[in-house]
Formats: C-alpha cells, structure tokens, sequence
C-alpha cells in the first residue's frame, strides 16, 4: 500500500532500538504529513554525523570534531575533572548513566565491549594496551571498574584487575545497588550514584 520510499524509511527506522514496524510506519508517515520541517532538519543532523562526530581520541567518548580534525570529548578536556580517577565502562551509555549520577568527579576510558566468550569476544578484542597508555600517560592512581553486574560484566572486571594488577593503582568495583543481570543503561540515577559512592576494593587474581 505504501510508496517504496516509504516503505524503504519504515525499514530503516523499525532497526532502531526499540521501534516496532507499526511504530517506525507511523513515524513515516508522519513525516510526510506535519512533520515534513523536522524530517528536512532531521535528514540534515544525520547526514552531519559521520563528519562531524566521533569517538574521543582518549578514552573512546563520542566527542565533536574540532578545526583540527581532532575529536576530544567533553569530560576529558574538562580541568577540573581529577585526571587520578579513571571510571571503566563497557559502553557509551554506561559513561553517560554513571555520568548523569553526579557521582563520578574523574574520568572515563570505554572498553566498548565486555567478555564474552559465545559471541566470540575475548581478550584480544579488548584495548587493554590502550588502557594502560592512558593509565601510565594520566597518572592514574585510582581505577573504579564499572561494568554491569552481569556473567560477562564480572568477568571482564575479573580480567582487567588481573591485567591491571602490576600497576601501582587502587581498583575498586561499583558496589551493589545494580540488579544483578541489569544494564547500567537503564538505572535510575540515585541508585548508581549510591553504588559509585560505596564501592569496594577487588581482589586480584594471583
């Protein structure tokens, strides 16, 4: 019944994160109703993403492009942050839910995945020789390993405590507060700053 267009932008919007296919159609369709202003303006923030966004060349934020073509986010060239603390996570919306607590005065390296052995993620796959460089190059002195409190989660803080183990460095785990088997994504604000604020030393796996 629809155009291909139309059915080609439902598509492509039924792929987001939590949009349905009757949801993504409604979406179509009101953009070509009272809402053709904000696909115009739409259209043109998502064309500007890949030239003007990316990924922070320190610790993996997203960050905007500067003249230089360099891409620096916000927390790390921010001067009052204390460059001693470094906040692990495993996303970009972990950084910003950790973020959003109000908890965390330091800042943040992004693994950008955790462990995960049945999808084929190992050890190799994670910058842990990048880490290290930020940890040596910021005199960090403090590592708090924020990672869902999952299997793959512990797992992974297991891993970087034991890898990280050799550095003269203070490596504490966010505390309970998370649900087991949660995502940080999705915790409220109070219950993450509570479990930055009551986290605990880990042991290291000899």
């Amino acid at each position: 019944m629809l155009p291909d267009r139309l059915r080609n932008l439902s598509y492509l919007l039924a792929r987001l994160p939590g949009v349905g296919e009757k949801t993504a159609q409604r979406f179509a369709l009101h953009f070509i109703g009272e809402g053709r202003g904000l696909a115009t303006d739409l259209g043109q923030a998502l064309s500007e993403l890949d030239a003007q966004i990316g990924t922070c060349e320190h610790c993996g934020n997203i960050a905007e492009y500067d003249a230089d073509g360099r891409a620096v986010c916000k927390v790390c060239s921010d001067d009052r942050r204390d460059p001693r603390l470094l906040c692990i996570v495993a996303k970009i919306q972990h950084l910003l839910a950790v973020e959003n607590s109000g908890a965390m005065r330091g800042r943040y390296f992004v693994l950008g995945q955790l462990l995960s052995p049945l999808d084929g993620i190992g050890p190799d796959e994670l910058p842990i020789q990048r880490l290290k460089e930020r940890i040596r190059a910021a005199g960090v002195t403090e590592i708090i390993v924020a990672t869902p409190p999952s299997v793959d989660g512990e797992a992974t803080a297991l891993f970087l405590a034991r890898e990280l183990a050799h550095l003269d460095l203070t490596i504490s785990r966010i505390a309970s507060g998370v649900p087991h088997g949660g995502d940080l994504e999705f915790a409220d604000r109070i219950t993450l700053g509570r479990a930055i604020d009551g986290r605990r030393g880990m042991d290291t796996p000899r």
